[in-house]
């Protein structure tokens, strides 16, 4: 167990893990390229060792030094049959993006995942990747364990999206590049498009526009990947549980650096400052085909709003935190449209909602929305079950932080998936946590 208890502010510099979306892309990227990629600042956490493990399964060599890794790839369509089990462990990233990008290549791969990642969805690549020519053995509802056995003669598809998922989109552009012809990927709304940015970086054309369907994304097969320098920016999911920490305790001003700003990563930020968040950016710039900045945030007298729908795409992860900012905001926040939410790691709407209601705090919500009435003070006090999520567990660590009373969570070795160093940043500027 650890307990979280109010602190009187938090002040200094928070040192931030590299983006998980772009660290997994650069372990595979790396793979399908000939030769070596070099990768600086990748987040060195649970959900990434799986993707290392997973791509040196099927014969990529990576090393780590002290300063960065290095990946010496196969190039595309070069998959060897790995002799073992594929174990994503709960990482959803590394099971979809690989399932797609070894569903062109005629061998064959078990995959399985912990009990979390075993009752997500796997049907939603399924079907494009066997229109692709590749054949699943699936147990019941297309959950894993699943079986794949890749294409012989694999065939570009044409694949209009009724889900929005980056995790989709990759792994048909992934399947398409060891596919003879366009591969081309519609979705109504554009979802995060570090995929398309880093095979750009690796000198693979990707033709993206906005139709009157929504948004395209075409590639020709059989491009090759150059190997590349890739330095990874922090993650902007990871930076919101800080932002929100400052924003809701007094006299807080933190400093937060390299920060990825991606626009379709930005939902968050543009919510908060509609809220009337206090964030100053500074230094922007470019890294390795992604936007980049500084961030400083102080406390703020924050507002209840409507988030709009359109944003749900560039902010999904972040709706567990918000509700936290929201319990402290005067009026409601009104989270709509958000059933993904209820196959991550745990049923987020409902996880975030028992914890609330459990620290005395009004909600309402159902299978795609979440509105949270903002208290003038959350009185906390409660024993929060984080479902072993990790975003549940990094959320109620900083509700407490603000909160009358101490929160005690059940467990948080789940925080290990995505941010091992969590809990040592936090203390640093100031956190008041105590492990059991």
């Amino acid at each position: 167990m650890i307990t979280s208890s109010k602190t009187n502010s938090l002040q200094g510099n928070i040192i931030l893990p590299g983006d998980k979306s772009i660290s997994h892309r650069a372990i595979i990227f790396g793979a399908l390229s000939i030769g070596k990629t070099v990768i600086e600042g990748l987040l060195e956490s649970e959900d990434i060792y799986r993707t290392i493990k997973a791509m040196e399964k099927f014969g990529a060599r990576i090393i780590k030094n002290k300063n960065n890794w290095e990946v010496y790839g196969f190039g595309v369509g070069g998959f060897s049959s790995p002799e073992n089990v594929i174990d994503c462990g709960n990482s959803g990233t590394t099971c979809r993006l690989l399932m797609g990008a070894i569903s062109t290549t005629p061998i064959k791969a078990v995959f399985v995942g912990d009990p979390s990642l075993s009752k997500r969805p796997m049907d939603r690549i399924i079907e494009p990747l066997e229109r692709m020519g590749a054949s699943f053995i699936a147990r019941e509802n297309s959950f894993l364990p699943i079986t794949i056995t890749g294409a012989k003669e694999p065939l570009p598809i044409r694949f209009e999206s009724k889900i929005d998922s980056a995790q989709i989109k990759s792994a048909v552009l992934l399947a398409g590049l060891n596919c003879r012809g366009e591969t081309t990927y519609i979705e109504k709304s554009l979802t995060r498009n570090h995929t398309e940015n880093m095979l750009s970086d690796f000198g693979v054309k990707v033709d993206s526009k906005f139709s009157s369907k929504g948004f395209s994304h075409k590639l020709l097969g059989f491009q090759e990947l150059t190997p590349k320098k890739i330095v990874v920016p922090t993650d902007p999911s990871s930076a919101a549980f800080f932002i929100a920490s400052a924003l809701i305790v007094k006299d807080s001003s933190i400093n937060l650096y390299n920060l990825c700003m991606n626009h379709t990563r930005s939902g968050f930020l543009e919510t908060v400052k509609e809220m009337g968040a206090k964030i100053e950016l500074s230094n922007n710039r470019t890294i390795s085909g992604e936007l980049v900045a500084d961030l400083t945030v102080c406390f703020s007298k924050l507002k209840g709003i409507e988030v709009p729908i359109s944003r749900v795409p560039s902010m999904i992860d972040e709706y567990p935190i918000l509700s936290i900012i929201a319990s402290f905001a005067t009026g409601k926040t009104i989270m709509r449209g958000i059933k993904e939410l209820t196959v991550k790691e745990s049923n987020r709407i409902v996880s975030m909602a028992k914890g609330l209601k459990q620290c005395g705090i009004e909600i309402e919500y159902g299978d795609d929305f979440l509105i949270v009435s903002g208290q003038k003070k959350v009185t906390g006090g409660a024993k929060i079950r984080t479902f072993g999520d990790h975003r549940v567990a990094m959320s109620f660590l900083c509700l407490g932080q603000a909160s009358e009373k101490p929160i005690i969570l059940d467990e948080y070795s789940s925080i290990n998936t995505s941010f091992p160093t969590f809990i040592n940043e936090f203390r640093k500027v100031g956190a008041n946590i105590m492990q059991n």
